[in-house]
This record gives C-alpha cells, structure tokens and sequence, in this order.
C-alpha cells in the first residue's frame, strides 16, 4: 500500500533524476578542465624549453579557470553534502534525533541559499558589464582572453548551487512533517519532545545572536569578537565551515560599516578572486597526483620495500609503517589517505605477525601525519597561498622537519620494544617477511624515488614554479600508472572527478576565509592582539608556546585547513610584530594542527583508520590510545623545531 511518504518521496524522483545528470554534467566540465589545465601547462613547459617559444596567457588562463571550476563543481559537492564540516554534534543529531537535526541543517541551508543569492546579486551585473564591454585579460594585440565566459560560469554554479540548497530544505521539511522516513539508527523511536526542545533553543540562539550583533557594542573589534565566537559556535553544531565563514563575515562587515552594499561587493570581491591566481592552481594538480598515486598502489609497493629491508630489526613492521609512511607522504601529500591506505595494508601485516591490535592501528594513525609536512603538502601549500610566502620555500623547508618526524616517530617504535613491549606486542625479527630483491627495488622503489626528485627537486632548483611542479609530478604519475598497468580508463574518470571535487571543497573554503580575512582587517583585531603581545612584553617563545596550545585545542574539533585559515590572519601580524620568519612559523603551524587528527574527539585520521577497518576490529577508545606515543613525539619535535629555527631555514641558506 502506498503511503503519503511514498509518494511524496517517489513524486521527487524524476526531478531528482534530472537535477543529478545536471550535476553530473558541471562535475564533468569542472573535472576535463582540470585536467586541461595540467596537459596546458605541461605543453607550456615543453614549449619553452625546448623551442623557447612558451604560451602566451597560460598564467592569466589559469588564474581565471580556478574559480570557474570550483563554481562549476559546486553543485555537487553541496548535493553529496561535501562541503567541509564538522560531524561531531550534527552527526549525533542525526543518529539520535533526526528530527532535531532537520531543523539545524534547515538552518544551515537557508544560510547557504543567503549567502548565494547575494552573491548573485552581486555576480550577475558584474557578468552584464563584462559581456557588454569585452573585458579582456592579457595584453592587447598579442593575446587577450575574454572574461565574460568565466564570469558565466560563476553565475551558472551559483544559480544550481542555490536550486541544491533548495532540494535540502525540502527533503529536511519533509522529514519534520513525516513525508520522508528517516529511522534512528539503531531502530529505536524518536524522543519528539526532546528533538523539539533542541530545535527551539537552536533557533533561539541563531536569532538571538543576529539580534545581539545589531544592537550591541558596535566597536568593530567587539564585532569581529563576537563573530569569531558565532563562527566557532555554528561549526560545532555543524554547519558547513564556509558558510558558517560567509554569512558571519557578511553581517560583521554589514554591521561595522553600516553597509549591507558593502557587505554585497566584498562578498562578491571574494567569490571571484579569491582563488582567482594561477599559484592557486596548484592545488588541484597536487591533488590529482596523490589521487593517481594512491590508485596505483604505491603505498603498497612502499610497504613491501620498508618492510623487507627491516624485517630483521626490533620493532621492523611498525618502524616500516612509518619509513612507508614517509615514502608515500612525500609524494601524496595527505595525512587522510595515507591513513586510509595504510589501514589497509601495515594493520592486517602487523597483527598477523603478533604486534597488538592497538599499537598497530597507533602507527598507522600517527604516521599518518608524515603526509601533511614531508613535501608536497597540502597543507603547506594553503598556508603558503594564506601567509603570502613561497610554497617552493616552504617545501624546501619542511624537508628536515619532516624527516626528524619520521626519524624520531621510527626511534620511538624502537624504544617501545624495549620499555613497553606488552604494548607493541611481537618485538622481535619478522623472519618470514619475505627479503627485498634488487630487482623489486628498481621497479618499485627507484620510479617512486625518482618523481619525488623531479618534483621537489624541480622546485629546489628553480627549474620549476610550485604549480608546474605539480603538473609535471601528475602527467609522470598518469604515465608511472598505466606503464605498471594500475589503472584503467574507469579509474581514471575516477580520480579526475574526485580531484575536482576535493579542490572545489578546498578552494570554496578558501574563498570563504577570504572574506573573513576582509572582515578580520576592519575589525582590527590583528592590531589589538599585537599590541597586547607587545605591551604584555612576551617573548617570541612564550607567544609560540601559547600559540602552540591554542592549536591543539582547536585541532580537537575542526579540520585541519579551516583551523589556519581561522588562525592566521590574526596571528600572521603578531609574527610580524615580533620579527618572526613566516617560513619557520609555517612548518610549526602545519605540525600543530595535525596533532589535531590524533587527538579527540575530532581526531580525523582516528575515525578514518576505524571507518577502514572491519567494523569490530578494534575500538576508537583503543585507536587514540595507541596514538598517544606518537603525539609526545610530535609534540617534542615541535618544541625542538620552536628552539632551532635553523632545522627549518637551514636549507634555505645554501
């Protein structure tokens, strides 16, 4: 029998249908262009060097493609409900009392449906002007490449992005009225009083901090107070961190200057050029060539290698999860994936060889780190693009870090063998590992080995910018992959539409800190913290020691990305007052937050090595115990690295 939530819900299909192979569509563009952008580069590179005779426009094409093809991707990504958030207190909701958690998500949709509609507010006379006056980038008479095109592209990512948020305030509308079915994941009923108690007082808030922002203190630096608490407060409960950005930044500016048109064109400045650079388009390239790489098995084949060329030493198979770790870091770039593969590969070997259960998930866990500071790092390259410094740089400066990292992290293992082996488990020789034969070591190793000294090497040298780099890195990793016959045209499509969705995360998460930076700068705040550093007379170490502190704290309930992107556009001046180097303070920052995906209850690399690994194999309680030895050990690189800047800036002197 067919009941009025059936049909509502099948009444929705053919739309939902439609509104999917549209998305679909955009995610395709976004994805091929991305991929455009790699092969463009590649062929600029080849041009100039081999027939001194390079592309014209190539920077200008790409600086205008970044933000075309985060628009285009957005759809999608806000359908999939990709954008980054923080799942703590939203996904409880949702578990426990989903009505509750409908009312919340409403929230934040009609915010998102806000945010957007006053970007297109702004987007599409900006669009008319640019079509009706042949706006033009590049140089007149030798190239010029018209703007309105990429400009549309805004508009039409914005438009589909509005129509998703829409489709999710109605599904959640329909939950509340009980038109769609949404049982409590363990199968029991809903407490209804309780989920609307929850509700009202969530509304309450929202309106009232709205109304508080109006007719309190209007002292700009008061203002960007109490948004950065709003900020923080809406990401706990869950909305998606870039709109949580936007719409608190949008009102600050609104209120401080008494401007809703202001609010409007800096709203609109940001969407557009925010990501609008070519440095910018490293990032997709990055990711990609992690994406292939990971596809193609290297961790795997890293593993094997680490494992069979320490198979006779105390502790061998965890000391070769870190020594893999580093391997696969230096070329993926991700603390998550590596998580994710090594979950899969070093635990089942580890325990199989008698480590326990709960060591064996630690080392992988709190590895995994390895990705984000062993160049190229992801994280690093944001920080480079938020701080203004060179990623080239940055990479050549985390190379020390990252490798005292890995050294001390393996030393660790070691000693654990010695001083806690019940902990570890089986500390002695793995004699049946299978040993590493020369041969396996020039298929397997060398062609690894030798990208990461093209791409980082590349860079060191000057031959290559941090974006060609990565271009070059993503075209050899395409070809590494197919000559070893790893991936197939399905993988492919695979890894181009992911990558264009991660970067399209990113980068809208970007654009939205864009703003808040704006909104930060008319607040004042970066001068007020500084003069207080200043006047309170705390020393370089002090200030870093809290800065320290203040890290970790946040690295327990938000990502990675957003926790900088939050951070630094108050703390970057404070450095500056201090005469501090914005290199040295980029790899103490990257390492900070990333005790964060160790630690709870956020600790992302945590959930992941559990959401890999068979449901009841081990419990998250047992995961952040055995990540506990390797964030002391983090955290005492840190503090090494705090006392001898020179580890970090070393390399950069000679």
């Amino acid at each position: 029998m067919d009941t009025s939530a059936n049909r509502a819900e099948t009444g929705a299909v053919m739309p939902t249908r439609v509104d999917a192979i549209l998305n679909l569509g955009l995610s395709v563009i976004s994805a091929v262009w991305i991929f455009a952008i790699m092969a463009l580069v590649c062929a600029d590179i080849f041009m100039r060097n081999v027939f001194n005779a390079p592309i014209s426009g190539v920077a200008e094409f790409i600086a205008l493609s970044v933000p075309a093809c985060v628009f285009l991707q957005l759809p999608s990504a806000i359908a999939q409900r990709r954008l980054v958030r923080a799942e703590l207190t939203i996904g409880k909701l949702e578990r426990d009392q989903p009505r509750a958690a409908a009312v919340f998500n409403i929230v934040f949709w009609l915010v998102g449906m806000f945010v957007f509609w006053k970007i297109l507010v702004w987007a599409w006379p900006d669009f008319q002007k640019s079509y009706a006056g042949n706006e033009f980038s590049g140089v007149q008479g030798v190239y010029e490449i018209p703007v309105w095109p990429f400009k549309l592209t805004l508009i039409v990512g914005i438009g589909f992005g509005l129509i998703q948020f829409a489709i999710h305030v109605l599904r959640e509308a329909m939950l509340i009225a009980g038109l769609r079915a949404s049982p409590r994941a363990d199968g029991g009923r809903e407490n209804f009083a309780v989920s609307a108690l929850i509700a009202a007082v969530f509304v309450a808030a929202v309106v009232g901090f709205i109304a508080f922002l109006v007719i309190a203190d209007p002292r700009p630096s008061m203002v960007g107070a109490y948004s950065l608490a709003a900020m923080l407060a809406l990401t706990l409960f869950g909305m998606p961190i870039p709109l949580a950005l936007m719409s608190v930044s949008y009102l600050g500016i609104w209120v401080i200057r008494s401007s809703e048109l202001l609010s409007i064109n800096t709203l609109g400045l940001a969407a557009s050029s925010g990501v609008a650079s070519y440095e910018f388009g490293v990032i997709a390239l990055f990711i990609m060539m992690g994406l292939v790489l990971e596809k193609a098995d290297v961790g795997r084949d890293a593993f094997q290698i680490a494992a069979g060329l320490l198979r006779k030493l105390r502790g061998g198979l965890g000391i070769a999860t870190v020594g893999a770790n580093a391997i696969f870091a230096s070329i993926v770039g991700s603390s998550i994936a590596s998580a994710a593969v090594f979950s899969r590969i070093a635990v089942p070997e580890m325990v199989k060889h008698g480590y326990t259960k709960r060591f064996s998930v630690g080392t992988v866990a709190g590895s995994s780190v390895l990705g984000m500071l062993i160049p190229p790092s992801l994280l690093l390259i944001v920080y480079g693009l938020v701080a203004e410094v060179s990623v080239g740089r940055l990479f050549v400066a985390a190379v020390i870090p990252g490798l005292l990292l890995a050294f001390a992290m393996a030393f660790a293992i070691y000693l654990m063998t010695y001083l806690t082996p019940r902990f570890v488990g089986n500390v002695r020789a793995s004699d049946d590992v299978p040993p590493i034969t020369w041969s396996q070591i020039g298929t397997q190793l060398v062609p690894i080995m030798g990208l990461v000294a093209i791409v980082v090497g590349g860079i060191y040298a000057g031959f290559f910018t941090p974006t060609e780099a990565a271009a070059v890195g993503t075209a050899l990793a395409f070809l590494l992959a197919f000559a070893k016959r790893r991936i197939g045209w399905s993988e492919f499509r695979a890894i181009v539409l992911e990558t264009s969705f991660i970067s399209a995360s990113i980068l809208f998460l970007i654009i939205a800190a864009n703003l808040y930076s704006r909104q930060v700068a008319l607040t004042g705040i970066p001068m007020l913290v500084s003069d207080w550093v200043t006047m309170a007379g705390l020393s370089m170490g002090a200030f870093m020691a809290m800065y320290f502190v203040l890290l970790v704290l946040l690295g327990m309930i938000l990502d990675s990305v957003s926790i900088m992107l939050v951070v630094l556009p108050i703390m970057i001046p404070v450095l500056e007052a201090l005469d501090g180097d914005k290199i040295w303070f980029g790899i103490i920052t990257v390492i900070a937050v990333e005790i964060g995906l160790l630690t709870p209850p956020f600790g992302l690399s945590v959930y992941v090595v559990k959401g890999v690994l068979p449901k009841d194999f081990v419990s998250l309680a047992d995961i952040f115990i055995g990540a506990i030895p390797f964030v002391l050990v983090m955290a005492l690189v840190t503090f090494i690295l705090m006392g001898v800047p020179d580890l970090s800036l070393w390399l950069l002197r000679l």
